[in-house]
């Protein structure tokens, strides 16, 4: 960018910034000379997609900040007032997690809202993000807020939106709200209403913690099997995040009286730090939990992310060692489970969605139940799930995705890591009042259905070069498709943004919408699928393939076999991915 335009761009950002902290911050940047700094902050703005809002905290179109959190809500009130006719009845609701600014962009949401005329609900404090889907549908809101990046790294924040009927947004909510956003003025000249005399006029009001009773009842109500095994030992950890106060309770009213929460990480934290990525799934971020395991013998650990919608869970081997479960193992394990222990459903159904396991949908086949799949995201899991019990009176059981998102029944419309959690510890119960644990039962559904092995690779590629970098390896593989992956023939490619699917030059299409996703079919049944985050600075490669036990095998070497056969199959895969463009990593 030539550096004069760059220099107008930013004195005009700053002119109509709200935040004296931001302007300052954008103005001590051009003193110092910081111009890379200032073209990555300018090389767009953030995009409302996958989960609303979702970046780096600081100055700048391409950065949250209160300008951008302001903007944002001015376009969703706005497409609110255009489309639902009562929304000014029913409210919004606006919660929050523990992060940096999470205080501060809450309360700019409820300001811009009652400006317009459009009640916050706001639930004071800290919130779970499940409970806040939650209390959309509870309360009869026409939306919900939640200020929460997830898992992502201390220097996120984030903006989720939730429909009125409890589901992340989806087409046309999602485009309808961006076009709105983009016919916003200057922040500056968003009207904003005082807090004070907005709770006076009834256009803020506090969502009471008897709804929180509401939604632990309701996680209660998840167990099949209250009472049994609750003698296990569990660890806990909420990763410096908001879950603990609630996960822990379900616990405790489920009977499970030797619950040992990791104290390093259990008050929320915005600077987590004890971890440098408050994500179960990263390496290190388990450790702490990992170590207080082995110090009380525990028989199970069950982690949520620092929002409590994805749980991790590590589990004793029959030697005794501590093993963690992948995303799809435990959810094959709690599918098979609440199809198979759960109470009989005329038309029970089960999703997950185009990068998790397959092997979910050949239980479910088995066992006569309905399987469904979708795009990447729970919005789509729980908008599909509504769709198919309007449309053929599908009873939704169980939902998932690899990357440790599980919802159980339709209590919340989103990943719940909460109501997960304590599924998991009821089904661990189970197992152990059976005799036998939850590796146990594992291997009692691998026998019955064969040995999944899957594998995830996410390269991290930060900042305006990632995002190109990122096109770049997408576009090289759908102009240059593999027609051999190592030793192994490519028998079917499935281009989602495309929408098509290829078989041997004939083509047929594909009836989800379109994503940037390609997906390989590989001779054997293994799949690898490839696409970008939508929530982080990443590409994600997601390996699969199914691996027969010979008759009189055990199970654990069925899975040695297929993991060297996976691991041989990734390395294969990645080296076309460094061959267009991919960076070794």
């Amino acid at each position: 960018m030539d550096r004069n335009a760059l220099i107008r761009e930013v004195d005009a950002w700053s002119a109509a910034d709200p935040d004296e902290g931001t302007r300052a911050e954008l103005q001590g940047l051009l003193a110092s000379g910081g111009f890379a700094e200032l073209e990555d902050r300018f090389a767009g703005a953030l995009e409302f997609g996958t989960a609303g809002l979702r970046g780096v905290v600081g100055a700048g179109p391409n950065r949250m900040n209160r300008a951008v959190v302001r903007r944002a809500t001015a376009g969703l009130a706005a497409h609110l007032l255009a489309t639902v006719p009562d929304v000014a009845r029913r409210g919004v609701v606006v919660a929050r997690d523990g992060r940096r600014m999470s205080r501060e962009f809450a309360e700019d949401t409820a300001a811009v809202l009652a400006a317009a005329g459009i009640p916050a609900l706001v639930r004071d404090g800290f919130t779970p993000t499940p409970l806040c889907a939650f209390l959309v549908e509870r309360l009869g809101a026409a939306a919900g807020v939640m200020v929460t990046a997830s898992h992502n790294p201390p220097e996120y924040n984030g903006y989720k939106v939730y429909w009125g009927n409890g589901a992340q947004i989806v087409p046309p909510q999602d485009v309808g709200i961006a076009q709105a956003i983009a016919q916003v003025g200057p922040a500056r000249e968003i009207p904003l209403a005082d807090l004070v005399a907005a709770r006076a006029q009834g256009l803020v009001r506090s969502v009471g913690p008897e709804l929180d009773q509401a939604y632990l009842e309701g996680v209660l109500a998840l167990r099949l099997h209250p009472g049994e095994g609750t003698d296990l030992a569990i660890v806990y950890t909420p990763m410096h995040g908001v879950g603990g106060p609630l996960a822990l309770e379900a616990l405790r009213r489920a009977g499970f009286s030797s619950v040992h929460p990791v104290p390093e990480q259990l008050e929320p934290d915005p600077a987590f730090p004890t971890v440098r990525f408050p994500n179960p799934e990263e390496p290190g971020a388990m450790d702490l939990s990992r170590a207080l395991a082995e110090r009380t013998r525990a028989d199970l650990v069950l982690a949520n992310d620092p929002d409590a919608d994805r749980l991790a869970v590590l589990t004793r081997e029959a030697s005794g060692a501590l093993r963690a479960l992948t995303g799809n193992e435990l959810g094959v394990l709690l599918g098979h489970y609440l199809l198979t222990q759960g109470p009989k459903r005329e038309r029970p159904l089960v999703m997950s969605t185009i990068v998790s396991s397959t092997q979910l949908a050949a239980i479910a086949s088995r066992l006569g139940a309905l399987y469904d799949e979708t795009l990447t995201g729970f919005k789509w899991i729980a908008n599909r799930a509504m769709e198919r019990a309007a449309r053929d009176g599908a009873e939704f059981v169980f939902g998932y995705e690899e990357a440790l998102g599980y919802t159980v029944g339709t209590l919340v419309r989103d990943k719940d890591g909460i109501g997960s959690a304590l599924v998991m510890a009821d089904l661990a119960g189970w197992a152990r009042a059976r005799g036998t644990t939850v590796v146990g039962v594992l291997e009692e559904i691998q026998r019955e259905f064969g040995v999944y092995v899957s594998h995830q690779r996410s390269f991290t590629l930060p900042g305006a070069s990632g995002a190109e970098t990122i096109a770049q390896v997408m576009d090289a593989f759908r102009r240059d498709p593999p027609g051999q992956v190592g030793p192994r023939t490519v028998e079917w490619v499935k281009d989602y943004k495309a929408r098509i699917r290829s078989t041997h030059g004939h083509t047929e299409p594909l009836s989800l919408p379109a994503s940037n996703v390609l997906a390989y079919g590989l001779e054997g049944g293994a799949q690898v699928t490839l696409r970008p985050s939508g929530t982080e600075p990443k590409i994600k490669y997601y390996f699969e393939l199914p691996e027969r036990l010979s008759p009189g095998e055990d199970v654990p070497s069925a899975r040695a076999r297929g993991d060297e056969r996976l691991a041989e199959l990734e390395r294969d895969f990645l080296e076309l991915a460094t061959a267009r463009g991919q960076p070794r990593g």
